[in-house]
């Protein structure tokens, strides 16, 4: 059989194992975007110059979150069997990379409000979240009331059970997830791709996937482009073809034109 190792399936890893069930009960579709990021790019590389710090993730949640915000389905949750919730501010869900006690793990941070900051606002709270100190076990990045620890803590069935509850009512899910995930992947390493976000606790989900140079015909000429990789995972049950195809073209507009810069 040759050599091997056993090591422990973590109580983090379980803890997103069970999360990740919700996806099963989820009818999702996916747009996937190519869009031409080249003066948004050189914009921030201008600012950056000038002392001005902007994070390109920080841009892009912005920039998605005031699409959001015009398109408000995009931000409800179900309620009930019955009920939508279509919520007026955007949280949204973002994993950060932190490096606990010589190991690399993934933690949640919710931004609150994200339509109402602006990028200078979103830039800094990012930066924090990834300057935060964080101990191995640490698993949410924001203070933890008693749900939270209760959840983290529990065994598997009891977790089971409040994912249960969290899952048909949508103030619960806005409170301790967000109403919307952004996962930017693409800014780690050199991953050139999409990433394809699956369903589980939000309407919308968007994936950020990777910049790759091509060569664009452009104002009568070939120029090489700057385009990014990107996805809007959506549930089927609340949202059709038509209004994400409409999404996704005013989301490129803004992308495009690099709005807020």
């Amino acid at each position: 059989m040759g050599e091997y190792r056993i090591v422990p399936f973590s109580r983090e890893r379980r803890n997103i194992s069970i999360l990740l069930s919700e996806t099963e009960k989820k009818h999702i579709i996916h747009a996937l975007l190519e869009i031409d990021v080249t003066e948004a790019r050189r914009k921030i590389r201008e600012h950056k110059g000038k002392g001005r710090d902007i994070s390109f993730t920080a841009w892009i949640i912005k920039c998605f979150s005031t699409v959001m915000e015009e398109h408000k389905i995009f931000n409800a949750l179900r309620h009930g069997k019955r009920k939508v919730v279509i919520f007026e501010d955007v949280d949204v869900a973002i994993p950060v990379e932190k490096e606990a006690e010589g190991t690399k793990t993934t933690m949640a941070y919710i931004i609150r409000g994200v339509n109402k900051k602006s990028i200078d606002e979103l830039t800094k709270e990012i930066r924090e979240a990834q300057r935060k100190d964080v101990e191995k076990s640490e698993q949410l990045l924001m203070k933890k009331g008693l749900i939270e620890r209760l959840a983290l803590s529990s065994p598997d069935f009891f977790k089971k059970f409040l994912l249960l509850i969290a899952s048909r009512n949508a103030f619960l899910r806005k409170k301790h997830m967000g109403t919307t995930a952004v996962s930017a992947i693409g800014m780690v390493g050199r991953f050139q791709g999409w990433i394809l976000i699956m369903g589980g606790h939000f309407t919308t989900q968007f994936g950020v996937g990777g910049i790759v140079e091509k060569p664009v015909f452009k104002n009568g000429k070939v120029e090489k482009r700057e385009h990014i990789h990107l996805t809007i995972s959506v549930d089927h049950d609340l949202i059709d073809g038509g209004p994400l195809a409409r999404f996704s073209s005013r989301l490129t507009e803004l992308i495009e034109n690099a709005f807020y810069l």
